[in-house]
């Protein structure tokens, strides 16, 4: 399966999240760095719901860009 991440660029630090996956996030100090270990999450998190018998969301969130004038 394939899955939307969002990545954010703090002050300090990388986050990342996955729309499909409420609770699945991530943080590094590196984009590099937050993707191996939302990578890693996302693993664990597919793990954990098959463990619990919950089913496995499947993804239904794509990305757009959108352009505004300003």
């Amino acid at each position: 399966m394939t899955y939307l991440v969002v990545t954010e660029h703090g002050d300090s630090s990388w986050g990342a999240h996955v729309p499909d996956l409420p609770g699945c996030v991530a943080v590094g100090d590196t984009e590099e760095e937050v993707l191996s270990l939302i990578g890693e999450a996302i693993d664990a998190h597919l793990e954990l719901l098959g463990q619990s018998g919950e089913p496995i969301p499947q993804p239904r969130t794509y990305p757009h860009v959108v352009e505004v004038a300003g």
